[in-house]
């Protein structure tokens, strides 16, 4: 009896791949109540092939119905859309986006460092704290019934996929909250449109987010200048 389920199981997965439809190119643009549409990060997290915007929001990705897109900027909230085969049958794939918009009056911030929730007794000694995207496999992984129809569906290998994709995305936000986009465009000489993009560069790669995870910053600016000197030449290249 246990035999048989497992064979339907792999039968029902067999099927879904062998129907998978082919990617194609997805034209598009976000409206947004900003006018600052350039530069914003459209990933398909099923391939994890990404682009960014140009000017006026304007994009194109390869994709397939089924296939989750995440449009990621730090002027607008973060938006997530599972493709459908109607979105293809637009000449243009229209994204609605918001602007990320705090008002603050006055802030007065004082670092209590004893004060956190271990030592509240809100949150056990030890435990280690999950972001979504590892809540989201740890379920898929360890739920009864659920785990190998998971793992046979596709389903655990995407939300790996979407675990790398937020892992790049928190360095994104750590080196631009560490560093000024003057520091890009004036000691590193990278052009002002073309920032965003070298952001994308280093966290793609493994020994520079290793350097970035010691937070040494003498050793991270080291790696800056070195990669920078190749992404500008690469930029030469294209032109």
């Amino acid at each position: 009896m246990k035999l048989g389920i497992c064979m339907f199981f792999v039968l029902i997965a067999n099927t879904v791949l062998a129907q998978e439809c082919p990617r194609i190119v997805l034209n598009g643009k976000i409206n947004a109540n900003s006018m600052d549409l350039e530069g914003v990060y459209v990933i398909n997290l099923k391939t994890e092939k990404s682009t960014i915007t140009l000017k006026d929001g304007y994009f194109s990705i390869t994709a397939t119905p089924g296939d989750t897109l995440l449009f990621s900027a730090i002027q607008l909230n973060e938006n997530r859309i599972v493709l459908e085969s109607k979105d293809f049958q637009e000449e243009l794939f229209l994204v609605k986006m918001e602007a990320n918009i705090t008002t603050l009056k006055e802030v007065v911030i004082k670092r209590y460092d004893n004060i956190n929730a271990v030592a509240l007794g809100i949150s056990p000694s030890g435990i280690k704290h999950l972001t979504q995207s590892e809540r989201k496999l740890y379920t898929a992984k360890s739920t009864t019934g659920d785990a190998l129809l998971n793992l046979m569906s596709g389903r655990t290998a995407m939300l790996k996929k979407e675990l790398v994709v937020e892992g790049k995305l928190s360095f994104i936000n750590q080196m631009e909250n560490m560093y000024h986009e003057d520091y890009f465009r004036n000691t590193l000489k990278i052009p002002v449109e073309y920032i965003k993009g070298f952001l994308y560069y280093l966290v793609d790669n493994d020994r520079f987010t290793t350097v970035l995870k010691s937070k040494n910053k003498t050793q991270i600016e080291f790696a800056m200048v070195s990669l920078a000197e190749k992404y500008n030449q690469i930029i030469l290249n294209e032109k």
